[in-house]
């Protein structure tokens, strides 16, 4: 698939932009602060609901505006007679998001998921390896959902009720801590079943995904940085390493999910807080023998983070139709070394979307097409 036009509408410095788009490489070249990765980072956006650069959706609305909107046509299938879709975003801070597919149908923002398929390479990367656990788990939901779009609901659901089930056991704290004789905890039964029963199957297409993953970034750190790896992907579960190990299938997950859950309720009380569960797991990224967090170079943490996303590349081209590629703002980050491989690895992708400062920061082998994006305009050289 690639993304034919892009229409932007008070999204970040643009007021408007209209920017249509090839198949192949395009560059989007101009001095930083011009509005760049603004380009990208929308169709980012579309695929996966969320930004790569802040959390929240209040930035991407332009100073002075009340929502953004964000337009893609998107074409599948081979260029000529390729199936085209138009998908549309109403970014609304402090209100719920709109969409539509194709004008006329209004659905939820995350039936649009799976439509854009992105991955997306960016400076923020290394938090991937040297950041929190946080980082790691966006990374592994995100791949997930793109894989299987369905599974945004079982996202959603679990931050339900994890919410709820948190809010009960903070009002059980702050009874405890003020002498009161605590809250109604009748229903933490309840809670617990919603939470395993969301969380196993979270948690199953968490280990199931890092299982495809662990080959697949061995061999594109191998490309990257030949001789520097092996790298070894491992998923450390808040249920405890033996039940994670011992777990087999979703039923056992859950039924493991639950135990946990019991052994750790007298803490939680305590400290009004769920203390179990897929959001408090992490992914802990080796190389060599030890872990990459602490250990690796800059140079090694660079390129930890590419294969990461190089990998996810591959298994969603496994899947079936490649997703865009998305670089922004990555070469020059990258000695001369890493900066070619990279290239030669990319370049043959359906849409490779690349942001630089100076052309000298495109690496030759990435022709295509070229915009200068200065003042707030995008124009085709």
């Amino acid at each position: 698939m690639h993304v034919a036009h892009l229409s932007l509408a008070d999204f970040r410095s643009y007021a408007r932009a209209e920017v249509p788009l090839d198949p192949g490489v395009t560059a989007f070249v101009g001095p930083n602060g011009q509005g760049k990765t603004n380009l990208v980072e929308a169709i980012g956006y579309l695929a996966t609901l969320g930004s790569h650069r802040v959390a929240s959706d209040a930035p991407l609305v332009r100073m002075g505006a009340d929502r953004a909107i964000l337009r893609a046509q998107i074409a599948q299938g081979a260029q000529d007679g390729a199936r085209q879709q138009l998908v549309e975003l109403e970014i609304n801070p402090g209100r719920a998001n709109r969409a539509r597919i194709n004008r006329s149908s209004q659905v939820r923002p995350r039936d649009v998921l799976g439509i854009v398929r992105s991955v997306l390479f960016a400076p923020e990367d290394l938090a991937l390896v040297k950041g929190d656990p946080g980082e790691r788990r966006r990374f592994l939901d995100e791949l997930i959902t793109a894989r299987a779009p369905r599974l945004a609901g079982v996202r959603s659901d679990y931050e339900r009720v994890l919410k709820q089930r948190n809010t009960l056991l903070k009002t059980a704290a702050l009874a405890r801590r003020h002498g009161g004789k605590g809250a109604d905890l009748s229903t933490l039964d309840v809670w617990d079943q919603h939470l395993a029963r969301a969380g196993a199957e979270l948690l199953a297409q968490r280990l199931d995904l890092v299982a495809a993953l662990q080959p697949l970034a061995d061999k594109a750190y191998e490309q990257l940085a030949p001789g520097g790896g092996p790298v070894g992907l491992e998923y450390r579960g808040s249920i405890g390493e033996e039940r994670l190990a011992a777990a087999a299938g979703r039923e056992d997950l859950y039924g493991r999910l639950l135990e946990a859950l019991g052994e750790a309720r007298r803490q939680e009380i305590e400290r009004g807080v769920t203390l179990v569960g897929p959001h408090r797991d992490d992914l802990v990224l080796k190389l060599g023998a030890l872990p990459a967090k602490g250990y690796a170079s800059h140079g090694e943490s660079w390129s930890y983070a590419l294969a990461l996303r190089l990998a996810s590349y591959e298994l969603l081209c496994a899947d079936g139709g490649e997703p865009v590629l998305v670089l922004d703002d990555v070469f020059a980050e990258l000695d001369a070394r890493r900066r070619e491989r990279l290239a030669e690895l990319v370049a043959p992708g359906e849409q490779v979307l690349v942001t630089a400062a100076v052309d000298d920061d495109v690496p030759g082998v990435l022709v295509g097409t070229r915009f200068a994006v200065e003042n707030g305009t995008v124009e085709r050289l």
